[in-house]
Formats: C-alpha cells, sequence, structure tokens
C-alpha cells in the first residue's frame, strides 16, 4: 500500500491543560512509517495569545528503544509515588548529575 507522504496516516491529539500533544504517523518517500510527537503550548506575547510549538521526530529504527525508555521511566515513576522515594531524592542533589543537551 503506497502512501502519500503528504497525508497523516493517523493522529491522535491529547488535550493537557495549557499543552496540546499531537501523535502523528506519518510515511516517508519510501513509504517508511514514522512518528512525529509535537507539543504545543499557549502562550500570551505582547498581549496576543501565541503557541510555542515543539517536535520530535520518531522514526521505525527506534520505536522498540523509545518504547522500552519510555516504559521504564513511567514505571519508575509509579515505584517513587508508591514508596513516596522521590521526595527523598528531591531534597539530595547528590542523587543527579548534571546533564547537559551538548553532552548527548
Amino acid at each position: 500500500m503506497g502512501y502519500d507522504k503528504n497525508d497523516e496516516i493517523y493522529s491522535k491529539v491529547v488535550r493537557a491543560g495549557k499543552r496540546t500533544y499531537f501523535f502523528d504517523v506519518k510515511a516517508t518517500k519510501g513509504n517508511d512509517l514514522y512518528i512525529t510527537l509535537t507539543e504545543s503550548k499557549k502562550t500570551f506575547v505582547d498581549g496576543r495569545e501565541s503557541y510555542q510549538k515543539h517536535k520530535i521526530f520518531l522514526y521505525k529504527e527506534d520505536f522498540e528503544k523509545f518504547e522500552d525508555g519510555l516504559k521504564d521511566v513511567l514505571n519508575k515513576i509509579a515505584e517513587l509515588q508508591q514508596t513516596d522515594q522521590y521526595q527523598d531524592a528531591s531534597s539530595s542533589s547528590e542523587n543527579y548529575s548534571e546533564v547537559s543537551f551538548d553532552d548527548l
């Protein structure tokens, strides 16, 4: 089945307060599917409504690793919330290391 690269194959919109998340499935020229994740946040600039958008492209070769990483952090959050460890951890900066995006 061929896809028109200009068409979205599937789109899911998640509204969350001031932010809206768009999960869009699209196709490359070679008919490989990929995902764009877009965060749109309503802001006000000079009293006028504006939107800030941030977009991530997720390609098929990274789907499994992305899913594994997301599941891992969501499970860790659930674990920390059940044990209240996150409150203890957040009060001690020695549990975290400074990471710059330039380092990645």
